[in-house]
């Protein structure tokens, strides 16, 4: 397989040359094989359409693959589509080194650098059809993205893990001190941050590292980088009115995770369809949670006041995890039906949380 060199300069021209013709549609159809060596910039009213494609990070680079335009200069963007037909693949590797840990640091560059889907401040959008394979972190980033869809994707994470002698090895186990091995680490599938709203997510496969599908509304570097110049709002950093449904997927953490803290809220959130595929996997053993819902651990300034995690629900879950759901803070008007653990799984519900106006607990 032979891949076109410097790709995401040609597919950047390309873009060029259809919005220099104002009769043109404003699509972009892309076959063959590319290496991405900057991050292909993607404006509004624009699709793009990968057709029986491959675009894969070049080695050493430092960015996303695609990006939309107005991003890096917090300016809003709007109606933005990426739709994969046939054999669409988008992949992270060869790995870069760039983690949590150093990003920011001796020259390295932010670790968002990392997403191989970065959207920012997006009003309208869709994500589909497409695999999305090595991430070098989360693969798809979604920040004060609203209105929009991501449906039929497919992930499938690195699965090594780094043994005493520095070799590298597949498959995952939280085992031991199995987790502080993986080699590449918080490589989720999906993660909306705050800001984001009214959004489908449906029809996920596949195993990532770490989360699969995270809703987490905290406010750091990631937020500042890229919060709206111009809305000042108490809820600008809202995450609500989410729909994720149909996954079928295997996670080393959770499957679905939510998570606000600091003063964003978190609330109308449903999740219909979480079954856990991770028995016989060739990537990894089980894992934690299939769902969870808040954190004891502090990742924002505080935990959530009473009104700030609210109108959840969670519903058709099927689990091998080590605990099904995981509850933890204070939640209001939760509602809980058909969660069900099998082979192994150890606990149906651990709730370490305020519980007010709970069903199905």
């Amino acid at each position: 397989m032979t891949y076109l060199q410097n790709g995401a300069k040609e597919l950047n021209r390309r873009i060029r040359t259809i919005l220099a013709e104002p009769s043109r549609p404003r699509t972009l159809t892309v076959t063959g094989c590319y290496e991405i060596e900057e991050p292909v910039l993607l404006p509004s009213d624009f699709t793009v359409i990968l057709e029986d494609c491959r675009l894969r990070m070049a080695e050493g680079t430092y960015c996303n693959l695609f990006r939309n335009l107005g991003a890096e200069q917090k300016l809003p963007d709007r109606n933005i589509r990426i739709l994969g037909r046939g054999e669409a693949v988008l992949d992270g590797s060869p790995y870069n080194g760039l983690s949590e840990r150093n990003a920011g640091q001796n020259g390295l560059p932010e670790i968002w650098n990392n997403n191989l889907i970065l959207f920012a401040n997006v009003d309208g959008f869709a994500i589909e059809g497409i695999r999305l394979q090595n991430q070098r972190w989360w693969a798809v980033n979604l920040l004060y993205c609203r209105n929009g869809t991501l449906r039929n994707l497919d992930f499938c994470a690195d699965d090594r893990r780094v043994e005493e002698d520095g070799s590298l090895v597949p498959y995952l186990s939280l085992q031991g001190d199995g987790y502080s091995r993986c080699y590449i680490h918080n490589a989720d599938g999906i993660d909306l941050r705050c800001g984001c709203r009214d959004i489908l997510i449906e029809n996920i496969t596949g195993f990532t590292q770490d989360d699969t599908v995270a809703l987490t509304a905290l406010q750091g570097r990631l937020e500042a980088a890229f919060r709206p110049c111009k809305e000042e709002t108490d809820a600008i950093d809202d995450i609500c009115r989410i729909t994720i449904r149909n996954l079928a997927c295997e996670s080393l953490c959770s499957i679905v995770r939510l998570l606000n803290q600091g003063g964003p809220r978190l609330y109308e959130i449903q999740i219909d369809g979480v079954r856990d595929t991770s028995k016989g996997s060739v990537h990894m053993d089980r894992g934690i949670c299939a769902v969870r819902i808040g954190d004891t651990s502090l990742y924002g300034s505080r935990q959530p006041a009473q009104g700030e995690t609210h109108h959840i629900s969670v519903s058709n879950v099927s689990s091998r995890a080590e605990c099904a759901l995981s509850l933890a803070g204070v939640i209001s008007d939760l509602a809980v039906s058909d969660l069900t653990v099998f082979d192994g799984g150890k606990e149906r519900i651990v709730n370490r949380a305020e519980l007010i106006r709970a069903s199905g607990i």
